[in-house]
């Protein structure tokens, strides 16, 4: 068993962690997490800088790399509030080898994580988070802050009470998310076989996907507005539950979205459209699944939000 080696950081300073690092656990009130893997070869780097308030701890034993505050649990961190009178705030980067598990916990602070292939777990109260280029399987949970993925090629496991998740370029295998008002806007090119599955009680859902695409659909909303661009699937239900159901391509995947009150779009890219091209599809007719004229549109993606 490898010592185990501490520092506790009260001033900007840049750390060199000599010993191999396999896993990666951050605890941060207030400020922000940069967390970048690497495949160069050399030593773990840890650099905090903006500190105000108590110190940041450092260590590291047996491989797990550790940064952040002693009195901020992993366990139960989503039940956590922020103490009045912490004023706690620190700007932390941490390099690590790209095959390293990461756990990033957070409150009230922002959260980046990119170039990771081993295992990410992201933790937050409030804050929203950026994750970027991830290869291995991601679980993102959060109370109320927001989550924006970019080329995720792993699987993906989301849930919220109020945070949005934004997918855009997600070319991985599963996705399971879970909210209950946040939104969910999802640009998806899923490998064969990707089972999809979406749920929110009052949020919206937008997913787009290739055409042509290859998945089961079963899509529906209790009272919002719905939205297919796709001619292979049907839409039924005129008053009450609508549903989006059918198959595309050969259907070895799966599509199941479920939102009790927000609106449902079912959206599609076409082969030849360009990463930032514009949405592709529209309402379906004028029949009363598509609500009354005066509905908000439900390709309108959520406030701050697009629909690549």
């Amino acid at each position: 068993m490898s010592a185990r080696t501490e520092w506790t950081v009260s001033a900007s300073r840049t750390l060199e962690i000599e010993e191999p690092v396999t896993t990666l656990a951050v605890r941060l009130v207030g400020g922000t997490v940069n967390v970048v893997g690497t495949s160069e070869t050399g030593p773990a780097r840890v650099e905090v800088a903006e500190l105000h308030g108590p110190p940041v701890s450092v260590s590291c034993e047996d491989g797990t790399l550790t940064v952040g505050y002693d009195d901020l649990p992993w366990k139960g961190l989503l039940k956590f509030l922020e103490r009045k009178g912490w004023h706690r705030d620190a700007v932390v980067s941490v390099r690590v080898p790209a095959g390293t598990r990461v756990e990033v916990g957070v409150v009230g602070a922002t959260a980046v994580v990119s170039g990771i292939a081993g295992r990410t777990e992201l933790r937050g109260v409030s804050g929203d988070s950026t994750l970027v280029g991830l290869s291995g399987p991601v679980r993102a949970e959060t109370v109320s802050g927001s989550v924006e993925a970019q080329a995720l090629t792993g699987d993906l496991t989301f849930h919220s009470v109020s945070g949005d998740l934004t997918v855009v370029e997600g070319i991985g295998g599963a996705v399971r998310a879970e909210t209950v008002s946040g939104d969910m806007v999802l640009d998806l090119d899923p490998v064969a076989g990707a089972q999809i599955e979406l749920n929110t009680v009052s949020g919206e859902i937008a997913i787009r996907l290739p055409d042509p695409a290859d998945a089961e659909v079963d899509a529906n909303t209790g009272t919002g507005v719905v939205t297919n661009a796709f001619d292979d699937l049907r839409v039924t239900g005129q008053w009450g539950t609508k549903r989006i159901t059918g198959s595309l391509g050969a259907g070895t995947g799966r599509l199941k979205a479920t939102t009790v009150s927000g609106a449902l779009s079912l959206l599609r890219r076409p082969a030849s459209e360009e990463p930032d091209g514009p949405t592709g599809g529209g309402p379906v007719g004028d029949s009363p699944v598509d609500g009354p004229a005066d509905a908000p549109s439900p390709t309108t993606p959520p406030a701050g939000k697009k629909v690549l």
